[in-house]
């Protein structure tokens, strides 16, 4: 059994974090269920173990959190929905590229319950969208934007962080970073692409696809 917890308004960072390695270290000891995180937060930075100084373009703009995840910079704040995954990968096989292989595709059946053609590029982290309503780049390619972001941290197999997707977010926050140390692609969102997406309709996606992808 997956717990499914949904947390109302902003929550603190420095309270997710808390939350979350109280509930990895209950799973791991047997005194709780897994469990999914919905929650939104207030404008913030968070810095992963790649993270590079170069990258944070705006240090004063939002407070800076380091996180303890894999990756870079990313950006988190109200209108995108951050999904924290509690859940025992030991079970799951031990295999984290397998693991992080099916946050992605979570996310992308997510987005495909909207229309949305999520892809992976091997060369990029997260999940990116083709905008052939935007000008291709100067050599031509059509214009690549990136919706979703993932990073995990692992502790005795139990996971912890997760994913992000952009609902309705300001997307000029993030331009006080380089999004995962990216510059040459842009961000959008699930409104910015033109659709009439509430955070409550990509929770119930989220929900139905989540059980399509984990055992």
């Amino acid at each position: 059994m997956v717990d499914w917890l949904t947390s109302d308004g902003l929550t603190d960072y420095d309270t997710a974090l808390r939350e979350m390695e109280a509930r990895a270290a209950a799973i791991r000891e047997g005194r709780a269920s897994e469990a999914v995180w919905l929650v939104e937060h207030p404008p913030l930075y968070t810095a992963g173990t790649s993270a590079r100084p170069e990258d944070l373009t705006d240090p004063d703009r939002f407070p800076v959190y380091d996180a303890g995840r894999g990756g870079q910079y990313t950006y988190h704040g109200p209108g995108q929905r951050v999904g924290y995954v509690m859940l025992d990968v030991a079970k799951r096989g031990k295999d984290v590229r397998r693991f992080v292989s099916d946050l992605e595709d979570w996310i992308i059946a997510t987005l495909a319950e909207f229309n949305v053609k999520g892809e992976r590029r091997e060369e990029r982290v997260g999940v990116w969208v083709v905008r052939p309503d935007q000008a291709p780049y100067p050599d031509g390619t059509p214009r690549e934007d990136k919706i979703a972001a993932l990073g995990i941290r692992l502790r005795r197999w139990v996971s912890f962080h997760g994913i992000s997707i952009n609902v309705e977010p300001e997307l000029s926050h993030f331009d006080g970073i380089v999004p995962c140390g990216i510059k040459e692609h842009g961000v959008t969102s699930l409104v910015d692409l033109g659709l009439p997406v509430t955070m409550a309709d990509v929770d119930v996606a989220l929900k139905r696809k989540f059980h399509k992808v984990f055992a």
